[in-house]
């Protein structure tokens, strides 16, 4: 059997730094619990591996957005929650799992209903509110007369209730603030009818940072992902110190001189003013890196940040390095990351693509190498 070839891109990923970035996000929200929301294979970081040092630095539970996600989780003993909507189909897997289920209308919850009486089991549910997110749920105005019959339903036991917001990273948003006011008033009402619940929850990772109203009474569970992995959405404020989880790194592959003149890479979009030395990086957009770095970003070799020379390609991107010119074949190439001024943030890659970090952490290939260090 031939031994395997070490990989040419990796993510080194931080978990000393995410259980720190947990402690910190705990003692904001205290006494709120903390929910780690890893849909998407926690980001594309490695749901396993992330999932179980956030489990034992005390989280409260996972949240997923479908079955498949939650399934890989019921092992760790945590509570694990959907927050999306489900298929019928879907439901004898997680009733049987013990996940948490979401309500998200009076006929979901007759579904999961029967399904648990199928199975003479009681599943435990939380009902998903549309307080103005447009996406999924019971319209918070007309919310009550469902929850009170879903309620009685056999087999569920309805221990939860909670919303989302679509703009908690803008600081002071009215429209933030009147769906915390419409949830809170839905809350009213039901304790009216007598109808109270366990776990209450609505702040994501840009409410923790921005609206305090968000995990204070009545709530008393906050959800958070991006800010584990020390990033925030672009436009939010930063009022809590977290430290970024992960560097994407890559090697020289091959360095050349070439002559003022020559133009580089497809499109031929950089022609070069004077002779320069060249290197070629392995990792392109496959891996994740944006085809917005063409000719617009940058790499770290040696601590030294070498601008991007023409179109990223799929598999390669070529840098200059002129302040570079001890740089040797098979040296790292950090890609995103780094320490100190000179840090590449996934910030500032989601600032050139026009998009926000989400995308960014998301887009890393599968051939990139996923490792993770534990100080």
């Amino acid at each position: 059997m031939q031994p395997e070839s070490s990989s040419r891109v990796w993510l080194d990923i931080d978990l000393g730094k995410l259980r720190r970035n947990l402690a910190r996000i705990q003692e904001r929200v205290a006494p709120c619990g903390v929910i780690a929301v890893l849909k998407a294979d926690a980001y594309g970081l490695g749901v396993e591996a992330i999932a179980r040092a956030l489990a034992a630095a005390g989280v409260a539970g996972f949240a997923v957005a479908e079955p498949r996600e939650a399934l890989r989780l019921v092992g760790l003993g945590l509570p694990v929650q959907i927050l999306g909507a489900m298929l019928p189909d879907e439901l004898p897997a997680t009733v049987a799992a013990g996940v948490i289920h979401p309500i998200d209308s009076l006929a979901s919850a007759r579904r999961i209903s029967a399904e648990a009486v199928r199975q003479n089991r009681t599943v435990e549910c939380h009902f998903l509110i549309d307080t103005g997110m447009g996406r999924l749920g019971l319209l918070a105005d007309t919310a009550l007369p469902a929850i009170a019959e879903a309620c009685q339903l056999p087999g569920l036991a309805c221990r939860g209730i909670y919303s989302h917001f679509p703009v908690a990273y803008r600081a002071g948003e009215e429209y933030t603030l009147g769906q915390i006011a419409k949830f809170r008033s839905l809350l009213d009402q039901l304790a009216g009818q007598g109808i109270r619940f366990a776990k209450i929850h609505m702040a994501n990772s840009d409410a923790i940072n921005n609206f305090p109203q968000a995990f204070a009474a009545p709530f008393n569970l906050v959800r958070t992902g991006i800010n584990l992995h020390g990033s925030f959405d672009s436009e939010g404020l930063r009022s809590l110190h977290l430290e970024p989880i992960l560097a994407l790194k890559s090697r020289l592959v091959a360095i050349r001189d070439l002559p003022a003149g020559m133009q580089l890479g497809y499109g031929l979009t950089h022609r070069l003013v004077e002779d320069t030395r060249v290197g070629t990086v392995a990792a392109g957009y496959a891996d994740g890196l944006p085809l917005a770095l063409s000719n617009r970003g940058y790499v770290l070799i040696r601590d030294t940040l070498c601008p991007v020379l023409g179109r990223v390609s799929m598999d390669y991107v070529t840098v200059s390095l002129a302040r570079v010119p001890d740089a040797a074949v098979g040296d790292d190439v950090v890609c995103l990351g780094g320490n100190g001024p000179t840090a590449i943030s996934v910030d500032q890659w989601a600032q050139l693509k026009g998009t926000h970090p989400y995308e960014i952490i998301c887009s890393f290939g599968a051939r990139v190498e996923r490792r993770y260090l534990d100080a």
